[in-house]
């Protein structure tokens, strides 16, 4: 279990990606509430640490809690409350295509125990509310601009109160403006007290909203709150 306000505690964990080592040996920790850029170039395993976080890979080595939950030691049948405790965001949406974004919603809502329909559909306007989105509830995926589904998939992120959002490259396929207006959402949503770690490309947000930043560069993670690189040195292998 984590203690105090850790709501992410990674000590001495080895990560694998198809049984090659992407990061050995890394420590980190992040607190109920902050907000931290997650970068490196393709293959410096960013996604391969995040699909750990969640339990989607098997961790090698090491020790990590998050949310609760000690990843090292997590059953089967424990990873669906695991994945209730986190909000976890894509590149590519992952939207349901065939339902409309009311039934995207409550998809996840019933599978993640949600049996009131009332409560449902309060809940399912509020996380909506809370991305921008006031009156999408009955249109398709494919109605909706690029930046809209990906507002939909921060939603459905937020229907159980995570304690922490994993987002994985989320502004990836969107154009700058729209991109922008993605991280400003996550920086609201932090305000609220989630924990938000956030995996990027894009060079504009840490140079227009600097904050803390953990870089995967060979096979280890730097961490900006413990050691000093510069942008060039972040973006420039």
């Amino acid at each position: 279990m984590i203690e105090g306000s850790l709501v992410l505690d990674i000590r001495n964990a080895t990560i694998m990606q198809e049984e090659q080592v992407v990061l050995d040996n890394i420590s980190f920790d992040l607190k109920k509430g902050e907000f931290a850029y997650l970068i490196g170039r393709t293959g410096s395993g960013k996604s391969s640490l995040l699909k750990t976080l969640y339990a989607d890979l098997p961790l090698e080595s090491g020790e990590i809690s998050i949310a609760g939950f000690d990843i090292a030691s997590i059953k089967r049948s424990e990873v669906p409350m695991l994945r209730r405790r986190l909000g976890i965001i894509f590149q590519d949406f992952q939207l349901l295509m065939d339902r409309t974004v009311a039934e995207n919603l409550f998809f996840v809502m019933k599978a993640t125990g949600w049996k009131d329909k009332g409560k449902m559909k309060a809940k399912m306007n509020d996380v909506l509310m809370k991305v921008g989105l006031g009156s999408v509830d009955s249109k398709m995926p494919h109605q909706l601009s690029g930046g809209e589904q990906q507002r939909v998939a921060v939603a459905r992120s937020l229907i159980n109160d995570p304690q922490i959002i994993l987002a994985d490259e989320p502004t990836g396929n969107l154009d700058p403006e729209v991109a922008d207006g993605i991280l400003k959402l996550f920086f609201e949503i932090n305000k609220g007290g989630t924990a938000v770690l956030m995996a990027t490309h894009n060079h504009n947000f840490l140079e227009n909203n600097p904050g803390r930043v953990l870089k995967c560069s060979k096979h280890a993670i730097l961490d900006s709150e413990k050691e000093e690189f510069s942008l060039r040195d972040v973006w420039y292998y």
